[in-house]
């Protein structure tokens, strides 16, 4: 191999390795900046499904916040004794909806009024809740809170802004649940009386 060939092939090596972390810089810096945020609403079936339709959430997953026992499971968290609500947690772009704008489309989406439960479901595990990391999010979450409760809705709202705790997933076979078994959820949220109700306190803002 000549000496102009090895030069030749020494400067294309040079050139990919500065290249590569160009590019990689390149490609971190296009990804979008996701943010978290964990509410409780009742079932999480329902929270999931209904939050997994808003535009700017990239993923929700079903679980357990709030409690005081580690891994906890369904049946421990349905028994009313650990302290846990069933929550999601949401991942979401805030350059397609702001954190304001989730917790707005939160509230269209459960019974605020609701001390016993959500709906059918009632115990302390189906209670309401956000659950907020950090200054920014509890100041947002508490001014959109203080709103609601200047509005028609008036004393009678009782959803908390907490501080978040860990969440624990739920089990695989919650994960899901309505897009993986639609005629069974259907039947529940239909019975359940859900949408209904929803209606008669938000009206045509109800899931919106």
């Amino acid at each position: 191999m000549t000496r102009s060939l090895l030069r030749l092939l020494a400067g294309l090596a040079a050139l990919l390795a500065l290249a590569g972390p160009l590019s990689l810089a390149g490609a971190l810096a296009a990804q979008p900046r996701l943010e978290v945020a964990v509410f409780a609403g009742g079932c999480f079936w329902s929270m999931e499904h209904d939050m997994e339709r808003v535009p700017g959430v990239v993923a929700v997953v079903s679980g357990y916040a709030g409690g005081q026992v580690a891994h906890p499971t369904y049946e421990q968290v349905s028994s009313e004794t650990t302290g846990h609500l069933e929550s999601v947690k949401v991942t979401f772009d805030p350059a397609r909806i702001s954190y304001a704008g989730l917790v707005e489309r939160y509230w269209h989406m459960i019974d605020p009024t609701d001390a016993g439960g959500a709906f059918c479901d009632r115990g302390s595990s189906y209670h309401s809740g956000i659950f907020v990391s950090g200054p920014d999010q509890r100041r947002i979450a508490e001014a959109s809170l203080a709103a609601l409760r200047r509005g028609p809705l008036g004393g009678r709202v009782v959803t908390p802004v907490r501080d978040a705790t860990v969440f624990w997933p739920a089990e695989a076979y919650h994960q899901h649940y309505a897009d993986r078994h639609p005629v069974d959820y259907a039947a529940y949220r239909l019975g359940c009386g859900k949408d209904r109700r929803l209606r008669q306190i938000w009206g045509e803002q109800a899931l919106r």
